[in-house]
């Protein structure tokens, strides 16, 4: 696949330009290095506040005005939160084209913030933690509590859906200052992909973010930490969750210094629980009956998704009568025989090409290639590395996804326990669920 036109104004935005024959159709993303790693300490959840923030108007543009035009043209519109990055992307018809840019400049240069909008947002937050995780069973697990004690940093650590104390201590100042500090040409990438003439979109680019002034980019928060030299075992309690569960975490290698030994991770989660003729469902589900479900990926959200240390997460959904140690000494006796099996061979061989041919889907998906490039080009140093991923991934060899698999065994994780259950019924702020109880 064609790598994208690449760009770079005077202010520092980066653009990606992406052409494809097809539908009249184009996407378009903006990333902002900005994630709720990015939070300062007692601002949990204020990256993702200030995403909903951005589609409450600017100066040429009232309330929500981004949201009605795209939807109006029968186009997608949304944006997301992630450790390392938020971004805001649209799918439309390419007569849209124009217009989606010229709002996209004016929001990223004068964003209107004001008290009421705060007020408004914070609300409406607190209402989707409350929707998505607080009542939710498994809400919010692993990824919030698992952090908590793998890590010790702030920035890798703390929950970045929000804490209720954190978003209500925040002010209209608060947000003034993330803006100015984030929210710059220099710290963002535009990527447009689809139905587009390279020339009149570069042009149409430099008309509406070419007068952006320039501001220098923040500087990233040091997010680096050793593994842990020993297991850290913890517990948290769901008070909606019908079963236990237990969470087993560990780093990832460094994408940006160590690309093939992260893929045989992938590789590795794709033998343990891609699907129901997978390792661990085989074993644990289906032969042993200890579980109802067991899931593994790279990466909290999702693989690649975050600069490093991201997480490998294997959850395992189980029956009461196992607790946490029989659960994890049956996925460690299977990682064992697994390690060992003559047909590992044939298992790393049908798990890459389940993987290139998902990554291939993904690469047809207009938005979701769009949103992939730019995330590329911000945490990896270069979007060609969308087009290259399938066929690094048939190329990792057997004896990394072994080495994975040892890795995976050793003493260096986190092991979460999940009680079902809990005293005062459903929680109403974000310290019952999400507390980690380290022993």
């Amino acid at each position: 696949m064609t790598a994208p036109h690449r760009f770079v104004l005077d202010n520092g935005l980066r653009v990606l330009l992406s052409p494809r024959t097809g539908a009249p159709a184009v996407a378009v993303a903006v990333h902002y290095d900005v994630g709720f790693r990015s939070e300062p300490e007692g601002r949990g959840g204020f990256s993702h506040l200030f995403e909903h923030l951005m589609f409450q108007g600017s100066a040429k543009y009232p309330k929500m005005a981004h949201w009605n035009y795209v939807q109006g043209l029968g186009g997608i519109v949304n944006g997301s939160t992630h450790q390392d990055y938020t971004d805001y992307y649209q799918m439309v018809p390419s007569h849209g084209l124009e217009q989606v840019l010229a709002m996209e400049s004016d929001r990223m240069t004068a964003l209107r913030v004001t008290q009421e909008n705060l007020e408004n947002q914070r609300s409406v937050v607190k209402e989707e933690i409350r929707s998505s995780v607080l009542n939710r069973a498994y809400g919010g697990f692993p990824w919030i509590p698992l952090p908590a004690l793998l890590y010790r940093t702030y920035a890798n650590a703390h929950n970045g859906y929000g804490e209720f104390a954190d978003l209500d201590a925040a002010g209209v100042s608060d947000a003034i200052a993330f803006y100015q500090a984030h929210y710059t040409p220099s710290n963002a990438v535009l990527t447009l992909c689809g139905d587009l003439d390279v020339s009149r979109a570069l042009a149409l680019v430099e008309q509406h973010f070419a007068p952006l002034p320039w501001r220098p980019r923040p500087a990233r928060p040091l997010l680096y930490e050793p593994p842990p030299s020993a297991a850290l075992h913890g517990t948290c309690t769901d008070a909606h969750a019908p079963l236990p569960a237990v969470a087993i975490g560990c780093q990832l290698p460094d994408p940006a210094v160590e690309l093939d030994t992260y893929l045989a991770r992938m590789i590795l989660c794709e033998i343990l629980t891609g699907g129901s003729a997978s390792v661990l469902h085989t074993a644990l589900v289906r032969e042993q009956g200890i579980a109802v479900h067991v899931s593994a990926g790279c990466g909290l959200f999702n693989s690649l998704d975050a600069r490093a240390p991201d997480t490998l997460a294997l959850v395992v959904t189980h029956h009461p009568h196992a607790d946490t140690d029989a659960v994890v000494g049956l996925v460690d006796r299977e990682l064992g025989r697994l390690g060992e099996e003559r047909a590992l061979d044939d298992r790393t061989r049908v798990a890459r090409k389940r993987l290139a041919t998902r990554l291939a889907r993904r690469n047809a998906d207009l938005l979701a290639r769009t949103r992939a490039l730019g995330t590329c080009e911000l945490l990896h140093g270069g979007a060609g590395l969308v087009g290259d991923l399938p066929q690094r991934i048939t190329a990792v060899r057997t004896e990394a996804v072994r080495d994975a698999i040892g890795r995976l065994r050793s003493p260096a994780r986190a092991v979460l326990s999940l009680l079902p259950g809990g005293a005062g019924g459903p929680a109403t702020d974000g310290a019952r669920r999400k507390a980690v109880t380290a022993r």
